[in-house]
């Protein structure tokens, strides 16, 4: 490492003692967020740029989707969504593991990137043209959010050692978190102003930015790599599946299954607090007719407040929170974390359920997720092979997030059926929490005899 003009020549105090180094100011201003290296400052700033924009773009085209859907009355697709993406990720997924065994990750990033721009123009053109496109579209955008996003975190991996990783990954779940606020204001900006269509021009731009940082960022924080990494790493991926890799690899195995439980808690709590909403505005304006407005004011306020609060919690935690849990309890101890909060409100809502306690469990839940739940998920593939960080995750983040969905959409239809009360969905909560904690502990110790195999730094 290049030594810093304040540092004694060569390094070392007049007692023989080595002499710590001083922290450049990048490394200082960065140092509550993360501890960054000089070294390999550029290359996570540079990554840290790209989540930014990726999520920007993304809830660009979220905005979007909302306005395509209601407006041509095609609400009701969302009950049924879950199921067509998952359907279609049947075929995507093989589709990107094939294509991923061909080219090297700067293509792969590129190609499949642009193919998703390629997508949105034709949105654009069909929209303009006056077609019907709000079914075809909300389908779409639920399957950009788990693909792309998933390859820019297969990416990002790739690049860093698991040691690097989990010093730099908080900074990058800084720049996914600040990327979804920045873009969701933006939207509301455009769409006040310029409409739909602006919406989706905007966000193929930027991810036309996104493609060409990658490249750059690939180049930056691998250039102090030996060469025989860097050629490794230009090569083409193995030709195994995502879907047989998880089969073949209990790790990956209880990674699938532990995000199938934490998506099927959380959006079963989505939808348990909707109806808790519900029945409250209810209870304190009545069901009549005459008092709709009161109760979709009641409605709203309330989601409003949960949202503000949920985005402005989850930044902190990512931004003071993240990092030092990795730093003192480890990426392995981190993933206990969550099911824990989620565990003990669910149990207190089977003994005093109201609106303010299903609030406050809402605002923990979606916070943790947000901020040190997702970067733990990200961060548990580190130690894995190039194959699986791409294609394995690809099918995680995509295929198995989306039949959490399609399982939350059964149990709500079952509980609707058997009249089930707010209490009792809490109850298959409080089961489902103990699978979801379970499974975690195994991932835990699976996660330790991982980086013992592949000889890398304990997460």
């Amino acid at each position: 490492m290049m030594q810093t003009p304040v540092e004694k020549t060569p390094g070392r105090t007049e007692e023989g003692h080595v002499a710590p180094r001083q922290k450049t100011l990048v490394e200082r201003v960065l140092s509550p967020i993360a501890d960054v290296r000089r070294e390999e400052a550029a290359g996570a700033l540079l990554m840290t740029l790209v989540m930014f924009l990726i999520l920007a773009a993304y809830y660009e085209l979220k905005t979007a989707r909302e306005v395509f859907i209601l407006s041509e009355g095609g609400a009701e697709v969302k009950s049924y969504s879950s199921a067509g993406q998952a359907l279609l990720l049947l075929v995507l997924v093989p589709a990107y593991g094939a294509f991923a065994s061909k080219v090297n990750r700067e293509r792969l990033v590129t190609w499949v990137t642009l193919f998703f721009v390629a997508n949105v123009l034709l949105f654009a053109a069909a929209y303009q043209a006056g077609l019907h496109i709000g079914v075809a579209y909300f389908l779409w955008v639920g399957i950009f959010n788990v693909m792309v996003i998933a390859q820019f975190w297969a990416f990002a991996n790739d690049l860093f050692t698991p040691e690097q990783g989990k010093r730099i990954f908080p900074l990058i779940g800084v720049g996914s978190s600040l990327g979804a606020w920045v873009g969701s204001v933006r939207a509301g900006q455009l769409m006040g102003t310029a409409g739909p269509m602006r919406l989706l021009l905007a966000a193929a731009a930027i991810l036309v930015v996104c493609t060409l940082l990658a490249r750059i960022v690939s180049r930056v924080a691998t250039r102090a790599e030996p060469r025989e990494l860097v050629a490794a790493a230009a090569k083409p991926l193995g030709k195994e599946g995502g879907f047989e890799l998880i089969r073949k690899d209990r790790y990956l195995m209880l990674i699938a299954i532990m995000t199938v439980l934490l998506n099927v808690v959380n959006t079963s709590g989505e939808y348990l607090f909707g109806r808790y909403v519900v029945e409250q505005a209810h209870a304190i304006h009545g069901t009549g007719a005459d008092v709709a407005a009161a109760r979709e004011q009641f409605i709203g306020e309330t989601y409003s407040r949960l949202f503000s609060t949920v985005n402005l919690l989850g930044f902190l935690l990512q931004m003071f929170v993240v990092s030092r849990v990795f730093k003192y309890l480890g990426v392995g101890r981190a993933l206990l974390i969550h099911p824990i909060v989620a565990g003990v409100g669910y149990l207190l809502m089977l003994r005093a359920p109201s609106i303010q306690l299903m609030n406050w469990l809402k605002v923990a839940d979606n916070s943790i997720d947000y901020s040190l739940g997702n970067t733990t998920k990200q961060a548990l593939w580190l130690p894995t092979s190039r194959e699986a960080k791409y294609k394995a995750k690809q099918a995680v983040d995509s295929f198995f997030m989306r039949a959490g969905d399609v399982i939350q959409a059964g149990i709500v239809f079952a509980g609707e059926r058997l009249a089930f009360a707010v209490p009792a969905f809490a109850a298959v909560n409080v089961v489902l929490v103990a699978a979801w904690l379970a499974v975690a502990s195994l991932l835990r110790l699976s996660l330790h005899r991982k980086a013992e195999e592949t000889r890398t730094a304990e997460l």
